[in-house]
Parts: structure tokens; C-alpha cells; sequence
């Protein structure tokens, strides 16, 4: 199956063209995160790499947020939020990182970069139902 044409979750009728895009390479968390957003009726897209992360985010409408695993290896995050921040049209997309443990200095590099919001797993995992209402629901839903 493919993760990076189609969405990986979408909700039966889903209305609107809102849509997230997870660069999460940890199987634990992106299952979680799939689960989240199907239980939601959220549209997520997944990207794996770099490239990926790239491409889905400039193709058609431009996600409302882009999760971002900060330790990941091969979606380079500190590379990709750089070059996400430099795409006029991605200038209000939303970028949610999250770290393994309290990092201070990847979180300022990620913040520095241009990351809005950078957390601990615990706390993104507490938070993640709220973040994907707020990004992937319609509004007015």
C-alpha cells in the first residue's frame, strides 16, 4: 500500500480539503497517530522521507499541520522545516514537532528553524485527539 499518494486515513464523507501530513518514522507512534486520525474522521497523509514530505505538502491544498518526528533519520526534520518555511504557499501550515525526551538544544534548533510548536512524546500523545480536531476537522464541524 502506498503512504504517499493517497491518504493513509480518511473519514467516509470527510468534508472539506483540510488534511495533515505526518514525516513520523517511529511505528508506534505513526500507528497511533493513523488510529487518532481514523477514530477523528481525519484526512493524514504519511511521508517516510525527505522527499516525501516535500512533495505531499506542495501537492494540492497545503496541510493545515505537518507532524514531525525530530529524531527521525530519513525525513531529515531540521532540513525539511527549513525548506517548509521557505514555500510561500506553506506560510500558515502549522508544524507540530516532538522529541523523545526533553532534547533542549534539538528543540531550539527545531524552533529556530521554524517549528511553531515543539514537545516532549508524553505530552504530544496527550495532546494529539486536540491537535487533529483543530487541524483536520472542518471548520464550523
Amino acid at each position: 500500500m502506498s503512504t504517499t499518494s493517497k491518504p493513509v486515513v480518511a473519514a467516509e464523507g470527510a468534508v472539506g480539503e483540510r488534511r495533515i501530513l505526518a514525516a513520523v518514522e517511529d511505528l508506534f507512534f505513526l500507528a497511533k497517530i493513523q488510529e487518532t486520525a481514523r477514530q477523528l474522521g481525519v484526512r493524514l497523509h504519511v511521508a517516510k522521507t525527505e522527499d516525501q514530505v516535500l512533495q505531499l505538502a506542495q501537492e494540492g491544498t497545503p496541510p493545515t499541520l505537518i507532524i514531525l518526528d525530530l529524531n527521525g533519520a530519513a525525513t531529515r526534520p531540521l532540513s525539511v522545516i527549513a525548506k517548509l518555511r521557505r514555500e510561500p504557499a506553506l506560510k500558515k501550515t502549522s508544524l507540530v514537532g516532538f522529541v523523545s525526551h526533553l532534547q533542549a538544544e534539538l528543540k531550539l534548533k527545531a524552533q529556530e528553524a521554524g517549528c511553531d510548536l515543539v514537545m516532549p512524546r508524553s505530552a504530544f500523545s496527550q495532546n494529539l485527539p486536540s491537535l487533529l480536531r483543530r487541524h483536520g476537522l472542518p471548520e464550523e464541524a
